[in-house]
């Protein structure tokens, strides 16, 4: 078993808005109406879009390759790229989906330490992310890795309000 993590460039623009539709897809389908799912999709992973946040100096992208088939993502921010004011001593985690096939695994785990190492390289002392109050399996392994709730924001799924879960996590320089 291999695990590899990799920067994502433009030039991983096609590869990125495909892994995000199916993963975003495969986690929210079932609990979404389709209408809602395509305009959040059409939205959030169109392909300006994805070269805008791929372009922002403040977000950072990452691959993550389990046995050399590509396995999942994640996108970092910090400074003015995060999506909620959390102060200059944070860092948020956007994004972090795996496909359904390569879950359990230790990949998400793999992936939130990579989170770390690029949060101490500049020097914050918090990680958060907002992660759907319905996604029970992804809080339980948030609060497994250390994460606690710190409030809470509206995220939109098309038309539909929903509230996301804020949790953080306090990490040693």
């Amino acid at each position: 078993m291999t695990i590899r993590i990799t920067k994502c460039t433009l030039d991983d623009l096609l590869t990125l808005q495909e892994i995000s539709y199916v993963t975003f897809d495969e986690t929210f389908k079932e609990q979404n109406s389709p209408e809602n799912m395509k305009a959040y999709l059409d939205k959030a992973f169109n392909l300006k879009q994805l070269k805008e946040e791929l372009s922002n100096a403040s977000s950072e992208f990452f691959f993550v390759y389990f046995n050399n088939k590509l396995a999942g993502y994640l996108k970092l921010n910090i400074n003015e790229a995060q999506s909620e004011d959390m102060g200059s001593e944070a860092l948020e985690v956007e994004r972090i989906y795996i496909k359904s096939d390569f879950q359990k695994h230790g990949l998400g785990r793999y992936m939130l330490n990579k989170a770390v190492e690029i949060a101490k390289f500049h020097t914050k002392t918090k990680i958060w992310l907002g992660v759907w109050e319905k996604n029970e399996n992804a809080i339980a392994f948030y609060k497994r890795m250390g994460f606690v709730e710190v409030g809470s924001h509206s995220f939109y799924m098309g038309d539909e309000e929903q509230i996301d879960i804020i949790m953080a996590l306090d990490i040693h320089k």
